[in-house]
């Protein structure tokens, strides 16, 4: 009896060691990095990357047991066999803008407004869009609205990580970035997400890796009340 108690005791301690290698984009972060702390099966190890970076080190090997990926970027992991049945929807984002906490609030209402405030800005960050989802799509939005040029000429591309820092520091006038990964950074406000016409939403999936019940487990974790729960105050709405 002492000996199945004694055993009874060390089995949290087995399951806490265990460790769970997660490879992340970084629009998941603010919604993965509770729910990681939070999950009491194993430890979780998070790195976050942008999304082309983040194909291209599960492409060349990273050791990885789950990747947290956009929707669009699946199949493509699938094509290659880097990952396993089993993908969840966790998550959706939309595109917002930011500037600094202090200065005035720019009109953003509709399409035309939006396209005046672009112009009016005397600098203005996205991300790569040869890096980062957003700033793909950010590229065609300026393409679309006929100021490609003028834009980019007072551009700056980041390459990676909470991008609308520089505003926050006072150094660029305008970000354009995924809400949830405006949020959290000091010193900024969200103006509001992107006129709908312009809106694009999109959908984060986790999906295995390694062939491994835990790892199926923190998928169901990912996907359950908690963390449909914390969606909203992450910037995240349910995916569709």
């Amino acid at each position: 009896m002492k000996r199945f108690a004694f055993i009874m005791l060390l089995m949290p301690l087995a399951l806490g060691a265990q460790e769970l290698r997660v490879l992340s984009g970084g629009a998941a972060k603010s919604l993965v990095d509770p729910l990681a702390r939070s999950f009491r099966q194993a430890k979780v190890e998070v790195r976050y990357q942008p999304m082309g970076p983040l194909a291209d080190s599960l492409a060349q090997g990273a050791e990885v047991d789950l990747v947290i990926v956009t929707e669009e970027t699946l199949p493509r992991l699938e094509r290659q066999n880097l990952v396993r049945r089993g993908a969840k929807p966790i998550a959706r984002v939309g595109i917002g803008v930011a500037v600094n906490e202090k200065a005035p609030t720019p009109d953003i209402s509709t399409v035309e407004a939006f396209r005046r405030t672009l112009l009016a800005a005397k600098s203005v960050v996205y991300i790569d869009p040869k890096v980062g989802t957003s700033g793909k799509h950010v590229a065609e939005v300026l393409e679309r609205l006929g100021i490609a040029a003028e834009v980019n000429a007072k551009a700056r591309l980041a390459q990676g990580g909470y991008i609308v820092e520089p505003v926050g520091r006072g150094e660029i006038e305008l970000g354009i970035h995924q809400i949830s990964e405006i949020l959290p950074v000091k010193g900024v406000k969200l103006v509001g997400p992107l006129p709908p016409e312009l809106q694009k939403y999109t959908t984060y999936v986790a999906a295995p890796v390694a062939q491994s019940r835990l790892v199926l487990d923190f998928i169901d974790y990912l996907t359950g009340p908690e963390a449909r729960a914390s969606l909203g105050q992450a910037g995240y709405t349910a995916p569709q």
